[in-house]
């Protein structure tokens, strides 16, 4: 009897020793690390990013340490912590204007040879690439397709069918218009990220033209492309395409719009249909199916992947080998599939199998897979900004300026930005 609780009492120092060390079942280290993960509030909140932390922490024993900010202040604060030297182990950002705020080179490490590289869809990884083609961060985020998406059931009703070309997609609006229809919901008020879509292919298919604006060899102005666009834009406008108050609506009046039939089609992004779009009104997300955007930039038209959140690891802290361990579990399928599991999403990664795609986009896969860009113009254009396109186009249409004021004013702001954030020429 006294072995035996000798044995036993003997058992228990050992764990309690264990546990201390950090040398438990599942930890698999011998002094637990902590993460910091530094992201915006509502971000590190997404159900997938706290599955993932849950599963890292179970699996190593290492604690994930979010540092939130609000949304709106997040920018601001993340900057200054990063300028003061006291960024996070990982740093959450979408690869848009505002990453030029933080010093890229100089605080984050590339991931170019990592063994997840070759994991990841080849769309996911050329968004998350620098225009000299270095990867900055893990992509873990909802991936969208961002397209035309028109109202079926109004369409079917009038026997008419989707666009392949640009002539065919203003013959459609003629159509719908003279059916009594409005074509298109733009909300004007605010909201430019339609240009996005239009730009994409200006760059993503001609890589020398974004290097020569990034390098303020060429400006707007001396591509034809903008123009067009532009011109196309003002000329919807004064067809009616837009209907008679685009000037007042805004990200908030697309719901309400899109689900009376107030217009038959809009140009924005798969998730928002599940996540924005009234559930309670005439028409739901089973009247809607994609087509491409079109905006006169691209006669075929085109679709925009996903803006994707990225993990990036500041080669500065004191955690970077803990930090690519963490991206190498968040990069296996037998953890991002748990993480993903019934999340309304097109693949970041080539071996998610859980997460749900979109009827709209199953059915015009074909069309997606042939026209579909990595979102580039607002992640690699050097002072590139939704929110400057925006003011551009409200000039031109309230007729403060023409198509060439607008293209001057769209210059100038995106380079007073790039100057701003320290892009070299500007």
């Amino acid at each position: 009897m006294a072995k035996t609780k000798l044995r036993s009492i003997a058992g228990l120092a050992l764990a309690a020793v264990m546990l201390l060390t950090g040398c438990g079942v599942g930890s698999g280290n011998s002094k637990r690390t902590t993460i910091t993960i530094m992201g915006r509030k509502s971000d590190l909140a997404k159900s997938y990013m706290t599955s993932i932390f849950k599963q890292y922490e179970t699996a190593t024993g290492n604690r994930i340490k979010p540092i939130a900010f609000e949304d709106s202040e997040f920018e601001s604060r993340a900057a200054e912590k990063f300028e003061k030297g006291d960024g996070a182990d990982i740093f959450m950002h979408f690869h848009n204007s505002d990453l030029g705020r933080f010093d890229v080179e100089g605080n984050f490490l590339y991931l170019n040879d990592q063994e997840w590289v070759d994991e990841l869809t080849d769309s996911t990884l050329e968004y998350c690439k620098d225009s000299e083609g270095n990867l900055m961060g893990l992509p873990y985020w909802e991936n969208s397709v961002s397209g035309c998406y028109y109202n079926k059931t109004i369409l079917d009703s009038l026997g008419l069918k989707p666009a392949r070309t640009q002539a065919e997609f203003d013959a459609l609006c003629r159509a719908i218009a003279d059916a009594g229809y409005t074509p298109i919901c733009w909300p004007a008020d605010g909201c430019a990220w339609m240009v996005q879509f239009a730009l994409d292919p200006v760059f993503a298919d001609n890589p020398e033209k974004l290097q020569q604006i990034n390098k303020n060899e060429i400006t707007y102005a001396d591509m034809p492309e903008v123009t067009d666009m532009l011109t196309w834009i003002e000329s919807a406008a004064d067809k009616g395409w837009f209907g008679t108050n685009y000037l007042k609506c805004n990200i908030d009046d697309i719901s309400p719009i899109m689900s009376s039939g107030g217009a038959v089609m809009t140009f924005i992004w798969d998730t928002w249909f599940y996540t924005d779009l009234a559930k309670d009104n005439k028409y739901t997300v089973d009247d809607f199916a994609l087509m491409p955007v079109f905006l006169n930039t691209e006669n075929r038209g085109t679709y925009e992947g996903g803006n994707l959140n990225m993990m990036m690891v500041n080669k500065n802290g004191k955690n970077v080998d803990a930090c690519l361990d963490f991206l190498d579990f968040c990069a296996k399928a037998e953890n991002y599939n748990i993480a993903f599991d019934g999340i309304s999403t097109v693949n970041c990664f080539k071996g998610q199998t859980t997460n749900i795609q979109s009827p709209m986009i199953k059915n015009a896969a074909d069309s997606v897979a042939a026209n579909l860009r990595a979102s580039t113009s607002a992640s690699k254009v050097f002072g590139f900004s939704d929110d400057d396109v925006a003011e551009a186009l409200n000039s031109l249409f309230r007729k403060k300026t023409d198509v060439a004021g607008c293209v001057k004013l769209m210059d100038e702001y995106r380079i007073s930005a790039a100057a701003r954030q320290g892009y070299e020429g500007f």
